[in-house]
């Protein structure tokens, strides 16, 4: 379910004002409010489905689903189809039609009066603090610092100067340094007849209590589900979290480490500096991850690994030296 702490509904709309040169099939007259993903979509959303061969139908019923006319078959109950070759680039272009991410208005003032300030926050000069934002007593925001509109955080959390955090909620004794960036829309490109769409990112943020974020890191909201970023964990400056990942407790990362999207990361994993991870990967508990380590593959729990592509370390230990002694022969022979 969409947060309207954080978005703001425009609908509800027909499925034909909605598309009015599509082909509709079904009900265009359906009413459509909000968007949802298309296994969890319900009477009034709209969703997207691009299933792969031999992809099963679609048991809900959706106000109205977006498809190819040869998969339309695979949603039986939605109450209308869009049909297009491309429903992905489709819905990012529709999605703005039926949510708005609350933002800031013109002319605004720079602490919104709907914004809830407990006891003892202190607020450096030029902090921005939207609507209905909620800051738990005790918390510091430094200079400059934005707080978007519905915003919650924790008491005792540290803000550095010059954070943006928006669309996310943030737990209690959270310290996020100079520059970081919580929530904003991570990278969700969609093809288009008219080149590459940035695709909505409609979720949010979840920071858990005594968590760490480094200077001039970034943690990208979801795209439908939430970025949750679990108790205790530390990152370290100059990272990267993309769009639905799921970071467990205690989690250590190093310097210019990337996790890209949906991956889950269990708890108390070790990624040293410079660690790469692909999309919709598994690193399991207790897992470390050495320095300069690139993961394209799920990694078990409480394995280490390493290198480029990475391997179990011993086995990448044996490689390396296998090839040491070849290229050491070779030399020897010239």
């Amino acid at each position: 379910m969409i947060d309207p702490r954080f978005y703001q509904a425009l609908g509800p709309v027909t499925v034909r004002a909605l598309a009015p040169s599509a082909d509709i099939g079904g009900d265009p007259e359906r009413l459509v409010s909000s968007a949802a993903p298309a296994d969890q979509a319900g009477l009034t959303d709209l969703c997207y489905f691009e299933g792969k061969r031999g992809a099963t139908a679609l048991t809900n019923a959706p106000a109205a689903c977006i498809i190819t006319p040869a998969q339309a078959h695979l949603a039986p109950n939605a109450g209308a189809l869009i049909l297009t070759d491309r429903p992905r680039g489709a819905f990012a272009r529709l999605v703005p039609a039926l949510l708005r991410p609350r933002g800031f208005p013109p002319g605004a003032p720079s602490i919104d009066p709907s914004a809830k300030i407990e006891e003892g926050v202190q607020l450096g000069a030029g902090v921005v603090i939207g609507a209905d934002a909620q800051i738990g007593a005790g918390a510091v925001i430094g200079p400059n610092s934005v707080i978007g509109p519905g915003v919650t955080i924790g008491r005792r959390a540290k803000i550095g100067p010059r954070v943006s955090i928006a669309f996310a909620l943030i737990g209690d004794d959270v310290n996020i340094l100079s520059g970081a960036v919580i929530g904003e829309q991570g990278f969700g490109v969609a093809g288009d007849a008219s080149g590459p769409i940035d695709v909505p990112h409609l979720g949010r943020v979840i920071v858990q209590d005594r968590v760490t974020v480094g200077a001039n890191s970034c943690i990208d909201r979801g795209v439908f589900d939430d970025t949750v970023i679990g108790e205790g964990t530390k990152i370290d400056n100059l990272c990267h979290i993309a769009h639905n990942c799921q970071i467990g407790r205690g989690v250590l990362m190093a310097a210019f480490g990337g996790v890209s999207g949906s991956t889950v990361v269990g708890d108390n994993v070790t990624l040293g500096g410079r660690v790469g991870i692909a999309d919709h990967r598994k690193i399991g508990a207790g897992a470390t991850l050495a320095g300069g380590a690139a993961v394209f593959q799920d990694v078990p729990p409480g394995e280490v690994w390493s290198g480029y592509p990475a391997k179990p370390l011993r086995k990448w230990l044996r490689e390396a030296a296998w090839l040491s002694r070849k290229a050491g022969a070779r030399n020897e022979g010239e």
